[in-house]
């Protein structure tokens, strides 16, 4: 039953447009604008965390929502000590990354 329900509930925020899976995980949006740390509590008290790709059809379902929703998506990613060199919020460096040339450049345009 429990299953089912949860199917369901699936099924409708597929609808909404406010939830896509890719690579066995859920990305999902309310489709509001907020500011970074904003978003980042928002994601915590649903048990998640800000969309990081780590390959590109993770990439491919952050970019669904940009995309349908006209707008930017923050990243859980953040500049490390050294200038220029990104990691992960957790501080691990990045293994995939899928830039414009000269990107990011700290703009917001990345």
């Amino acid at each position: 039953q429990l299953e089912h329900r949860i199917s369901r509930l699936e099924g409708v925020l597929r609808l909404e447009k406010t939830i896509i899976e890719s690579e066995g995980k859920i990305f999902a949006t309310n489709g509001k604008k907020a500011d970074f740390n904003t978003t980042l509590q928002k994601c915590q008290e649903a048990g998640g965390s800000i969309a990081a790709p780590r390959n590109p059809g993770e990439n491919e379902a952050i970019q669904y929502f940009v995309k349908t929703f006209n707008t930017y998506a923050y990243l859980g990613i953040k500049e490390s000590l050294i200038p220029g060199k990104f990691q992960f919020l957790d501080g691990t460096a990045l293994s995939y990354t899928n830039w414009y040339s000269n990107e990011p450049s700290g703009k917001g345009e990345e």
